[in-house]
């Protein structure tokens, strides 16, 4: 869901944006550019980076199964 805001620029800063990104495209700009800052994106990254470890991956997944085979094996 977007929100709707209203900003006041130097009109120096605005001629410029408007000549470089184009009117329908600023807003979109700005968000790109303020998104890093606003939003902590750190987790995200770094789950990214173990997702791609295929080595780690596959050490999480062993680890997971002999996991369940202890749990299944464990008297009641």
């Amino acid at each position: 869901m977007h929100k709707r805001m209203t900003i006041t620029l130097d009109e120096v800063v605005y001629d410029g944006l408007y000549r470089t990104i184009g009117k329908r495209r600023m807003s979109q700009f700005i968000e790109d550019l303020l998104r890093p800052h606003v939003l902590d994106t750190s987790l995200d990254d770094g789950y990214r980076a173990m997702a791609a470890d295929a080595v780690r991956e596959a050490q999480a997944q062993e680890w997971s199964n002999a996991l369940a085979r202890d749990m299944n094996s464990e008297a009641r």
